[in-house]
């Protein structure tokens, strides 16, 4: 994830500190040789490999042609900072998953352009997080890369220098996800290289000391799954590193993957995927039954879990925002998505968040902020948080909930935020009930002022707001995958799934029912996807306003073959 003083996937330019120590390790000679090569555990995407290939390089959610990653010619400053991140070889991971001999020729030829260019310390990719994200692609894919013999001494002591790099730069990494990476790497690299040892050493010790960042419920501030899930992945392939090494990692270490992994068992769909709130998204295909079956931990922590909360029977899942959304420097990329729920059934996501849009420039990125961007109710206009501006810095959540109540049991959620008790008098109730069988999933949505203040905010709102009144709308955005119809009376909307199952939206109660077009955000995909949302829409006329749903299958048909594989948008991972 990113820092909070930057956008998701725009790396900081190295520092002062950073070219200095660079252009020091880049005059000592650091023989090295390998002495071992980890077995890649980084999953990579073939579509965007066969891209690659093709001379198509995405920055900012569009193609830029060039001959190599180093060789783009960018106008935009934006574009530029973006083009950093190439310096951290995770492209490897895609030209890995076509692994043909393009690829592999690909692969090297840019590898050893890089070397030339920029591996004396100069260039923009010494930084602590992306020489991490280098180091740990070239041990890991070193097999993919085929270098000829007269340039493997070259390689070797490019991979001595990344260590020394870090060894000297890794507490400028931000605390968190960015550290964890870091010290993973250096981890590696200690194991895999002759007399490398020490470095594994330090960073052992730092990894008992930035698992911290794990509290004692498992949780991270930001309350991004995604995030939550890459710092538990590196925590183990860190910890199974050193115990193949026969070193033992150090309590703290393995006692936040202990804390995390339950948590994470909270967070999984029925799709396998965590749910995408407060800037997370799906993660790579398989990464989370990846960590969960790693790590050897059972059970399932107690809800809400990191602020979620999880309903699930027969093949369907519910996952909710039961809690406030974070703040201070946490939030720089959270969501204004209380009580916001996502639903999937088998292998199918169903009811979705927009996403985060950060890898597709700022507007996107405030677009899938706001909670017209999450499948939940919003007052027209007013998101339940506000964005405001750090001083010098990122957007951040303000003037959002002060209070989420939280009730639940097996089969139901009882919710409720006052997100828009300042600006309206108005609290958010929402009730969601999933059948014992899963083929069902009821709402009921009730915004109210309750008190006399509540009421007389809410009055002077309507004042305000002129004789157009104070508009709401809930919210159902459909994934991609499902093509959904709304018959002409406006009372249903049949939702038809990709494995062939039908089914079907109703609502009772106040507003109007209408299919509009939505859009998919996933920084795994080159672009935005098209998609559509049910909204029901309304105007605030009485103190109280109720809007009742079901979801409901119409039509069954048996497990089809199609449901038991990975969809095209995890086999696009």
């Amino acid at each position: 994830m990113a820092r909070p003083d930057r956008p998701y996937g725009v790396p900081a330019p190295p520092g002062l500190a950073d070219r200095i120590a660079a252009r020091l390790i880049g005059f000592g000679r650091s023989r090295t040789r390998m002495i071992a090569e980890p077995e890649p555990r980084f999953i990579g995407s073939a579509p965007r490999g066969h891209a690659l290939l093709s001379g198509a390089f995405h920055v900012g959610g569009e193609p830029v042609a060039a001959q190599s990653p180093w060789r783009l010619r960018l106008a935009d400053p934006a574009a530029q900072a973006e083009a950093r991140g190439l310096h951290g070889f995770r492209w490897l991971d895609d030209l890995a998953a076509v692994g043909s001999p393009a690829a592999r020729i690909a692969a090297r030829d840019w590898t050893l352009e890089w070397l030339t260019r920029y591996g004396r310390g100069a260039g923009p990719g010494w930084t602590a997080t992306l020489a991490a994200q280098r180091l740990l692609r070239w041990l890991s894919h070193a097999e993919l890369l085929s270098l000829p013999d007269t340039a493997r001494g070259r390689f070797e002591r490019a991979l001595g220098r990344h260590l020394r790099f870090l060894s000297r730069r890794w507490k400028a990494a931000a605390p968190g996800l960015e550290r964890i990476e870091v010290l993973t790497a250096m981890v590696y690299g200690g194991l895999a290289l002759d007399g490398m040892q020490p470095h594994a050493e330090r960073a052992r010790a730092g990894l008992a000391d930035a698992a911290g960042i794990i509290d004692a419920e498992g949780a991270i501030p930001s309350r991004n799954p995604e995030e939550l899930l890459e710092i538990t992945h590196f925590l183990l392939l860190a910890a199974t590193a050193l115990e193949e090494a026969t070193v033992d990692p150090l309590p703290a270490h393995l006692s936040a993957i202990g804390r995390a992994v339950p948590v994470l068992r909270v967070l999984r769909h029925a799709t396998g995927l965590p749910p995408r709130f407060h800037g997370g998204s799906r993660g790579p295909a398989g990464r989370l039954d990846q960590v969960l079956a790693a790590s050897g931990v059972r059970g399932q922590a107690e809800q809400p879990a990191m602020g979620y909360a999880r309903l699930s029977s027969g093949r369907s899942t519910v996952i909710a925002d039961a809690a406030l959304p974070p703040a201070g420097p946490a939030s720089a990329m959270g969501h204004a998505s209380a009580l916001a729920f996502e639903f999937s059934h088998g292998r199918r996501s169903v009811i979705v968040s927009v996403g985060s849009g950060a890898p597709f420039g700022g507007d996107w990125r405030r677009a899938g902020r706001a909670t017209a961007s999450h499948s939940t109710l919003g007052i027209d206009g007013v998101s339940s948080a506000r964005l405001a501006v750090a001083a010098g810095g990122p957007e951040l959540l303000t003037g959002g909930p002060t209070e989420v109540l939280f009730r639940g049991d097996r089969h139901g959620l009882t919710l409720a935020h006052d997100g828009w008790r300042r600006s309206h008098g108005l609290i958010h109730h929402r009730v969601l009930q999933l059948s014992p069988d899963g083929l069902s999933l009821s709402g009921e949505d009730v915004i109210a002022a309750e008190t006399p203040p509540d009421r007389a905010a809410l009055e002077q709102a309507v004042a305000r707001a002129g004789a157009d009144g104070i508009g709401y709308s809930m919210r159902f955005h459909l994934h991609p995958d499902i093509r959904a119809v709304a018959d002409l009376r406006g009372t249903m909307v049949e939702l038809m799934l990709p494995g062939g199952e039908t089914w079907a939206f109703r609502h009772e109660g106040e507003g109007t029912l209408s299919l509009q077009p939505s859009v998919y955000l996933d920084r795994y995909r080159m672009a935005p996807r098209r998609s559509s949302q049910i909204v029901i829409s309304d105007t605030i006329r009485h103190y109280t306003a109720r809007i009742g749903w079901t979801l409901a299958q119409a039509q069954d048909r048996p497990t089809a073959v199609r449901d038991l594989e990975p969809d095209d948008l995890l086999a696009d991972a």
